[in-house]
């Protein structure tokens, strides 16, 4: 080879590996540090006003936080539209235009937060103060964190002019910790602005942080579905000074004794075999192995027990049960005529709501106790497919922040509304691009609610180079 071919090949290799690099770099990467350090300062900012915003639900209020949302997206030239569907309840809509060549990415949120009590809390739910390096206020975990993050994601792709092949839609809905009304009422009247929406991301994924790293990225790409039964018992009344053993409350607590005794049984779907698979390298010894195939080690009755009694892992293999509210006299003296339980029954997708219900009638085996469904509105659980483009992104952009943190395909416990946007034919995922710590995660619907500072202003980045890595390809 002579000098000058010798030359020639070695700036070919230079410049192959930087346009590898180039090709590997992060969307992100394109804007400066001064602008990427101001979008994080505007994170914490409007995150700390967003979580003053009292969406209690009862009664929501959402209207006051979808002005807050409208007022961000006037100041940054954002088409978008509020619609106060009923007086207070609002839902937000917002799009940044593609060139149309793939369907739309839809990024979810509910700006509803549950109620608190402030006399358990350190400072008030909705001051929003900074303690410790982390941001307190209900919603700080479900799901304003979020909200407020795909906001900023919107606002990013807005002004760094990003060239997209599909439209973002910014979505924020009311009621989703109740009824879901907001979300059912976007469906019904304004299907056409989610434009045959390709994907939508909304909560569900979790990103476990121990010892200071993250150990697993959970995207969730299943629910379980509520099925909310009520056992009535009924009995002879009379006065409590002369015990009746065939009372009401008698009858129940002895079906509640069969009922929380029972075990239902051990189901492996797909998505919880690839969930453990996925855990497999951050486990250690015999573990390990046994979740590279939890079928077989199912079978292994001391295994079985062992996950049975794990909070972590059990609900992923099971259909669940859970008492949850109990009504009788209201009054010591009186033996009532009836006596309620309420369950929280959680049913894995594909079950038949009515089958386990003719079962749990056969465990109750008591004809004065009737067991019976709150409500007629059954969804049957559904999931998204983990072999899509965006499954993909999460793995590729997860390495590049959280590495040698597996990506878990998970089914949450609790519910979210992607079961309402998969059923029109949306691929639905739970991915957060938020960390926390599993005390931190706790605190959902707890008390003390918080976010790390630190989050607040990474989490956007993360988020970002999710949709924009979506959006140009």
């Amino acid at each position: 080879m002579t000098r000058f071919n010798r030359t020639l090949f070695t700036c070919l290799l230079f410049a192959a590996a930087a346009f590898a690099q180039t090709e590997n770099k992060l969307p992100s990467a394109a804007i400066p540090a001064d602008r990427m350090t101001q979008y994080s300062d505007q994170a914490v900012t409007w995150m700390r006003d967003y979580l003053r915003v009292n969406t209690s639900n009862p009664p929501g209020n959402e209207l006051a936080a979808a002005q807050f949302f409208k007022k961000i997206l006037d100041e940054n030239g954002i088409e978008n539209q509020l619609f106060e569907f009923t007086p207070g309840r609002a839902n937000i809509w917002a799009r940044i235009k593609g060139d149309g060549t793939h369907r739309p990415l839809i990024l979810l949120s509910h700006m509803d937060v549950v109620t608190s009590d402030p006399d358990k809390w350190k400072v008030n739910p909705f001051s929003a103060e900074i303690i410790d390096g982390a941001i307190y206020g209900r919603g700080a975990q479900d799901m304003k964190n979020e909200g407020l993050a795909q906001l900023v994601v919107i606002v990013m792709l807005k002004r760094e002019a990003v060239k997209l092949d599909r439209d973002i839609i910014l979505l924020a809905t009311s009621d989703e910790e109740v009824d879901g009304i907001g979300t059912d009422w976007m469906i019904a009247n304004k299907r056409d602005m989610l434009e045959n929406a390709e994907f939508l991301i909304t909560e569900g994924g979790t990103n476990l942080m121990k010892e200071g790293h993250v150990e697993s990225v959970g995207v969730d790409v299943a629910e379980k579905s509520p099925f909310w039964l009520k056992l009535t018992a009924h009995g002879v009344p009379g006065h409590a000074s002369i015990p009746l053993a065939d009372s009401a409350p008698n009858r129940l607590i002895r079906a509640l004794f069969k009922v929380i005794n029972y075990q239902t049984e051990l189901k492996v779907l797909p998505v919880v075999e690839e969930h453990f698979k996925a855990l497999a390298p951050t486990q250690k010894g015999d573990i390990a192995e046994k979740f590279r195939d939890i079928r077989m080690a199912l079978k292994d009755k001391s295994f079985a027990a062992r996950m049975s009694a794990d909070t972590e892992y059990a609900y992923l293999l099971r259909n669940t049960i859970s008492v949850t509210q109990l009504e009788a006299s209201h009054q010591t003296n009186v033996i009532p005529t009836e006596a309620t339980a309420h369950l929280d029954v959680r049913l894995l997708p594909g079950e038949d709501s009515h089958a386990f219900l003719e079962m749990m009638k056969r465990v109750v085996d008591d004809p004065k106790v009737t067991v019976e469904p709150e409500s007629s509105d059954f969804r049957k659980a559904n999931a998204s497919d983990v072999h899509t483009s965006l499954f993909d992104i999460f793995r590729e952009i997860s390495a590049s922040y959280f590495p040698d943190a597996p990506v878990v395909p998970t089914i949450t416990s609790g519910y979210t509304e992607n079961q309402r946007y998969r059923s029109i034919g949306i691929s639905c995922y739970g991915f957060t691009p938020y960390a926390a710590t599993k005390e931190e995660s706790s605190t959902e619907h707890g008390n003390n609610e918080r976010v790390r500072v630190e989050e607040v202003r990474r989490a956007p980045k993360i988020l970002f180079d999710v949709v924009a890595t979506l959006g140009s390809r």
